[in-house]
Order: C-alpha cells, then structure tokens, then sequence
C-alpha cells in the first residue's frame, strides 16, 4: 500500500505538458519511468485531457510508420459517486491500439477468438485484411483526483508484432508494394477536401479524375491519401445524399440528437430552460485551425444579427481575417435571443477551446458591429481592446437611400449630411441634434424620413455614445464583413421552399455541410481546377478594397462634389461617384446601388485625401487624437516626466525631418496638437500634412490594406479601488507595425506609482503594434485612449519611430516596468 501510494505521489507531481503545436506525438513529449506493477517500469505523461485526441492523431501521422489509432477498450465511471473518490481512481480508461493489429492476419498469425455475443461496433477497428499483429499501443487514464488531466501509459510504442519484426511501414520488407506500407485510412485533410467538393456540387469523376492527375504528376503514390479509390468517393457522395436535417418532427427534439451525434464541432450547447434560452455554438476543427492561425496576435469580428427577419433563430458570426484580408467565419452562434447581454454564456467557452488547443494564443482586438453588445465580457474573457465597425449602418442607411429617395440631388445631400454627422460625432463636436436637424432639413423626402424616424432614430442614442468612446474600424474591415455577409446570404437563404427557414435542425445541418464546405472552398488553393463549375455561391477575386487599391490613380478624376472613375473591364465608360471622401459615398454602380462598398468609391476616397481634399479618415484621425493624448499625460515623477518629454520632442522632430525630406514640404508640427484643439479646431493644415503622409510612400496593389492586426494585452488591475478598466486601441497595419511601438515606450515611459492613473502599452515583438491604456477611477466607463489604425499608405511615419524604439529600451526604465 505504502509503494502504491507513493508511486502515485510521483505520479501526480509529473509537470502537465500541453505543446502549442495544433497536434503532437510522443516525440514532443518528455516521458517520465515510474515504477510499475511486478517491479517493472512504466513510461508515462500527463497531458490535458482535452488534448487527447490531438496526440492521437499526431502520433498517427508519425512519418517513419503512418498509422491509425482506434478505440480497442474503454470504461467510464459515473462523474456523481457516492463513495469517497481514492488517489488512484480511473474516471475513464481508455485503450488505443495500432489498427494494423493486435490480431494478425498473416499467415501464421495469430488470431483472437471470434466475441459473437458483442455487438457490432459503431467505428470498427480496422479493416480484417489490415491487420498484422502490431502490438504498439498505449493507455489514457483520466483520472478522479484530476479530471481535467489525462495519464497516458505508453509502454509499447514501437510498430512491430509478437517476434519484435516490423510489421507494416516501410520498415516492413514484407509490406513493400502493398497498402501495408501506408495508413490504414485516408488523412482527415483528404476527407475534408473529398466531401466539401461533393457539398458544392463538383461530381465523383471529376474529383478523381484532377486527384489522378495529381498522383500522375508527382510521379505514384507516396502516401495513403495518393491511394483515392473511385469507389470510396462514391460511398461518400452517397452517404451525403441519404443524410437528412430532419431526425425528427419536433425541431426541438431533432435538434438535441443533431447536438448528440455532432459533439465534436459543438463548443456550447444549452436547452431552453425556465431561467434561460436555448444557445448553440458550433465550431468545426477546419474552423479552430483558422482561429488559431489568422487570430493569434491579430483581430476577430463580429456579424451578430444575419437572418432576423427570415430565420428562427439568428445566425451570429464570429470572423477572421486572412492574409488576402477575406473574412472566415471561425465560429457560429445560434439562439432565439440574440441580445447582448447572452454573449456572456458561450464566450468564455470559445476562449477556452482555442486556449485549450494553443496556450498562447491571445487576441489583438475584436471588432463589434452593434453598439448594445457587452463590451465589459468581451474585455474580461479575451482581454484586449474593442473596436466599433459602421458597415451595418452605413449599408443600411445608403441602400435604403438608393430605393427610398428617387431625387438624384436630394439623395446625394442626405448621404453628405449623414457622413457629415458620423463624422462630428467621431470627432467630438456633435451629438444626436445633428439628425434632428437632418430629419427637420429634408421632411420633404417622407420615404427615407419616415423610415429613418421609426428603424433608426430610437438607436441613435447608443451609436453616438458608443461612436464617442470606442475606436473605429477601418473601411477594410467593413467591406470584408459586408462581403462576408452577402456570400452567407446567398450561400443559405437559397431554399425555394421559405418555410424551412423557421427550422432550427435545417440550419445547423446547412451551416454544418454547405455553407462550411463553401468556406472551406473559399481558402483551397486547389479550386481554380474546379472553376467550371462555378456558380454565384463562390468567392472570386479579391474583396472590394483590394480591387480598388489595383486601379491606377490615372482613372480617377475629381470635379468638385464627383468623382470619375474609369471601368477597368470597360475602358470607354466610367462611374460616377457623389461626395468622394465621405463616410456614405454614393456611386452608380451595381454593387453599390445595393448599398455595399464598391471599389470605385474606396479608390476615390483614397485619392481624394492623398491630394489633400479630404479631410483624413475617422480611423486615422482617432490614431492622432490618441497619440497627442499620451504626449499630453504628465506623469507624477518629474524625472519620468522629463525623459517622456524628451522622447515626445524627439519623436516629433525625426518625424518633421521625414516627412518634409519624403513630401518636399516644410516640416509641419501640428501632429502632437492637444486633443482638443485636434478635434475641436481641425485645422485644415492637419488634413494637409495627413494627406501627405498617405501620399508619401507606394505600396504594391497586393499588399495594401488598411485592415488591423494587433497585438495587445490588457492588464489586471492592481488594486481593490480598479473598477472596469477601459482598455481601448486599434489595430495597426502590418507595414506601420512600428509606430505603434512608439507609444509603448512613451508609455512606459510615463508609468508612476499613483494608482488613480496608469498607462501601459505592450507589444509582442514580430506582430502587428497596439496599445492599451487603463485608467483605474470611479467614474463610468469612458474612453481613456482611443488609437485607431491608420491605413497602410500611412506607413511613411514608420521608419523614425522605431529607430526610437531601439533606442528607448534601458535598464532603468525596465526596473520601473517590473515595479
């Protein structure tokens, strides 16, 4: 009892390994030998049991001798027990076993008697002609004293049979020339490929027949994915036709036995119950894999209301963003009550899975589009700062505008005076009067007035606050979620029978085959050989914005309110664009006329302010406003408060010096102007020199963006007296990453002991610059700090700040920074 009880004091000590790779094997794990029964030696780990999976199928894809590993045993206990739990209790035991045994085929081999009294099993354990007798296998043990760990018992872990002889691989003499030599199984890759091209509608033959081409063209098969059979597509075309959404008449019922048969892409399941509504989170693996990769360090959005006027229950997506800026759902939440208040329930166990599966992943910023949604959950559970994106209202107001007001001169007043108002608002010089007097202005216009006054006016309240507060978006981010918005669109509400829509069974079975495999499609690399079968579902090209950055500046001409812009498909026509600059830009084409964001008034915009005859976007404006409010901040110290000042001067003298050798001009020192003076005075010398720093530097058409990718870490507050931190940025583009980092040494710079006051700004070296302020009172919520990303053609500034950076980092400011 007494070896017993130690060998399990050893056990429990063993340090949790959870590798940040998306899956492992042994060979990333360090192995502990701990005695074991009959004075032999056991080889294990410990290892969350919420990884298992991951290692199983890492260990399955060990290149020396590709496997599967199935389910040979399990037994599960009870969670509720009446007796008191022992230190060695076994909550679950599960066995996996090599797929190429532990029976053996050969001839000669060993076979284990036929169990007829079993039933047939769900998942068989490999085929019969499969198996050679391999003896590799290993135990999870999840223990009672902790459930949320799993020991892993790996004793045998060599692929050979009862002699000690390879037994298949390419170690296998025997198995050279035959399918011995590969997995057992195709990858999940392949089977996730094969049935989201049979989801879209490509047919059997021609996916075997570009995967023949493929094979062919490497010169024969390499590896069990190579080995594709006719055959086997077919089986899988044919299970997806026979799969329905209905599993039962009542959508309740049929719903909770979709959940029970999906709990692998299911995050967050909850019934309706009598304090509670009914919420369901779905998340595949393909979606966890793009969170983790384009969210790390970088930025999620939100679409919160898709379908709530056809659907029965809305559709709230969660978006990221990919090299090429397109939005890729990673997430989606269905529910019956999509008010803000509920995000509270399901948000932390979306944070949870993705940190499950990389414990470093942390999020640069998340982007709302809905001024009622719960900031405060949002900050606590991911802990970075949220920005506020218009494209729901400035596509709301602007399509509406084109169908309810048929006066060509009179829409295009209303749409400057609306983006005249935004504009106020986001600079601190207007409130909610700004649209009554627009509403008292053009009473004429009863059809866009009426509908203004009954769907908007009660909202505008929050807009304006919110608006106030919270940084902005960039024109990027919207069109890519408009973009984003109108696929999903087309890709599910495509039934001609509407009533299926008030369905919920139906719409997560569409989410869950579809509309993913259409995702999907969207990022394959591979689906230019499949263009024949295109259809309106598919994404071609780049997103509006990058389509806009592609047209010479030549095409475009500017005539006082207008704006022409030259066709790119048709040199001999162009478009007409009213009030180039604003926020609700109008142009004639048809993307535009269906109140979506169109290259052509991107472009436009753009233009209009590198030639100065635009004031600069809200986005970059708010950058300023932030950056002169850090300069702004004396801190307590004196000594801190005169190297902050230095750095301040420093910084604004490299960037004059910069500026005025890239533009020509003279050095201009307006930029570090109070914030009030900035947003208040506007001075049209600022516009200029913004114009300019846009115009100052060329960025080829595939990589201009103005999207942000942030990295940002909000900090815990320090004191009982912190109460609901404000931690407000913006995301920075990849090529002005640097600028940013100027803040965080202005920052640190000025970090005193008081604690009614600290800033901090953190960075994460080769990721996109953010900063985070918190400002510890007990006022309400306010916007301390507020940096909005300027657009990539801004990225002049660049340069001279991180040379600062470089020089900024010393040993004293680094003690006060531990302090």
């Amino acid at each position: 009892m007494c070896l017993q009880m130690t060998r399990w004091d050893e056990i429990l000590t063993l340090p949790v390994q959870n590798p940040t790779i998306l899956e492992f094997s042994a060979a990333d794990i360090t192995w502990s030998m701990v005695e074991g029964w009959k004075d032999s030696m056991d080889r294990l780990a410990l290892i969350p049991f919420s990884r298992v999976g991951d290692f199983v199928r890492g260990e399955s894809n060990n290149k020396a001798c590709p496997t599967r590993f199935h389910v040979e045993a399990r037994r599960r206990r009870s969670p509720t027990m009446t007796c008191k739990p022992k230190v060695d209790g076994i909550l679950e035991y599960i066995l996996y076993w090599c797929s190429f045994g532990p029976d053996d085929y050969r001839k000669g081999g060993a076979v284990r008697p036929s169990r007829s009294s079993c039933g047939k099993r769900k998942t068989p354990a490999g085929r019969p002609n499969t198996k050679r007798g391999c003896v590799c296998h290993f135990i999870v043990k999840r223990l009672i004293a902790e459930p949320s760990l799993a020991l892993v018992i790996y004793n045998h872990n060599k692929h050979v049979d009862k002699k000690g002889t390879p037994c298949h691989g390419p170690m296998d003499k025997m198995a050279v020339g035959t399918k011995a030599m590969f997995a057992p199984y195709i990858s999940d890759e392949l089977l996730l490929e094969v049935m989201s091209l049979l989801y879209v509608g490509i047919p059997v033959e021609t996916i075997m027949q570009r995967h023949t081409e493929m094979v062919e063209k490497q010169g024969g098969p390499s590896n069990r994915d190579d080995l594709l059979t006719h055959r086997y597509v077919r089986r899988l075309e044919r299970k997806m036709r026979r799969s329905v959404y209905e599993l039962d008449d009542d959508d309740a019922v049929s719903m909770n036995k979709w959940v029970e048969n999906n709990q692998d892409c299911v995050f967050f399941y909850e019934d309706f119950s009598d304090n509670d509504t009914f919420v369901l989170g779905i998340q595949t693996d393909w979606q966890l894999q793009q969170m983790i990769q384009y969210g790390s360090r970088s930025l999620l959005a939100s679409d919160s209301k898709f379908g709530t006027n056809k659907l029965k229950y809305p559709v709230h997506s969660i978006l990221v963003f990919d090299q090429q800026k397109n939005a890729i759902p990673v997430a989606w939440i269905i529910t019956p009550n999509f008010t803000h208040g509920e995000i509270h329930r399901w948000m932390g166990a979306l944070y949870d899975r993705v940190r499950t599966k990389d414990p470093t992943w942390q999020l640069g910023g998340f982007i709302i589009d809905d001024p009622l949604t719960d900031v405060r959950t949002i900050r606590e559970v991911f802990q970075c700062p949220v920005l506020i994106s218009l494209w729901r209202v400035r596509h709301a107001w602007h399509k509406n505008l084109m169908s309810k007001c048929s006066d060509f001169e009179r829409r295009s007043m209303m749409s400057k005076r609306l983006g005249e108002a935004i504009s106020s608002i986001c600079r601190g010089n207007g409130d909610i009067e700004l649209f009554q007097a627009f509403l008292e202005d053009f009473i004429d216009c009863s059809g866009f007035v009426d509908y203004f006054k009954a769907l908007w006016f009660p909202r505008l309240g929050a807009w304006t606050g919110v608006l106030k507060t919270n940084p902005l978006a960039t024109a990027e981010v919207a069109s890519a979620i408009e973009r984003y918005h109108h696929l999903l669109k087309l890709r599910l509400l495509n039934e001609a029978d509407e009533s299926i829509y008030q369905r919920a069974d139906w719409l997560v079975h569409k989410l869950g085959t579809k509309v993913h495999s259409y995702c999907w499609l969207d990022e394959f690399s591979g689906k230019d050989s499949f263009s024949r079968y295109w259809r309106s579902e598919w994404k071609t090209g780049p997103n509006p914005w990058q389509q806009g950055l592609q047209i010479p500046d030549s095409d475009i001409v500017i005539e006082g309110n207008c704006a022409r812009v030259v066709c790119q498909k048709h040199k001999d026509k162009s478009h007409a664009i009213l009030n180039p600059g604003s926020e609700l830009a109008l142009c004639d084409c048809s993307w535009s006329r269906k109140g979506n964001l169109c290259k052509h008034a991107m472009k436009s915009a753009k233009v209009c302010r590198d030639r100065g005859l635009a004031p600069p976007s809200l986005a970059l404006l708010r950058y300023y406003q932030a950056l002169a409010n850090v300069v702004h901040c004396p801190p307590n110290d004196s000594v801190i408060c005169d190297h902050a000042i230095a750095v301040a001067v420093s910084v604004r003298t490299q960037l004059d010096a910069l500026l005025s050798a890239t533009n020509g001009s003279s050095p201009d020192t307006s930029l570090f102007k109070g914030p009030q003076s900035t947003s208040d005075n506007e001075p049209r010398e600022l516009d200029v020199q913004e114009a300019n720093i846009e115009n100052g530097s060329e960025v080829p058409a595939d990589e201009d963006s103005d999207e942000d990718s942030p990295a940002c870490k909000k900090r815990k507050p320090r004191g009982p007296s912190d109460e609901d931190e404000i931690a407000t940025a913006t995301q920075v583009s990849e090529a002005e990453s640097s600028q940013a980092t100027s803040l965080r040494e202005l920052d640190r710079c000025q970090d005193s002991p008081a604690p009614q006051e600290r800033v901090r700004r953190e960075t994460s070296d080769g990721y996109e610059g953010t900063a985070v302020m918190e400002i510890s009172d007990d006022e309400e919520e306010t916007a301390a700090a507020q940096i909005t990303q300027p657009s990539e053609s801004e990225n002049s500034q660049a340069t001279c700040v991180q040379e600062i950076d470089r020089n900024q980092d010393s040993p004293a400011r680094q003690e006060r920074g531990g302090r």
